[in-house]
């Protein structure tokens, strides 16, 4: 039986932290940014965590099942 491939366009959009929670980016934050405010660009460089069901989805992702 081959080898299980983890999906690689999302172990380059999330990171995983030490006590397994995902880390995302932040969307509206790469283009246009003239028009937004500097606490908006501000916000929007943190990156949120992913929400527990989707965690438990791109989990499966991350380890190829």
């Amino acid at each position: 039986m081959p080898k299980m491939k983890s999906n690689r366009s999302a172990t380059k959009r999330f990171k995983l932290t030490a006590t397994g929670k995902v880390k995302r980016s932040q969307a509206y934050h790469s283009h246009i940014l003239t028009k937004k405010t500097t606490k908006r660009k501000r916000q929007l460089r943190k990156k949120p965590l992913l929400s527990t069901p989707d965690r438990v989805r791109l989990k499966r992702l991350l380890r190829g099942e």
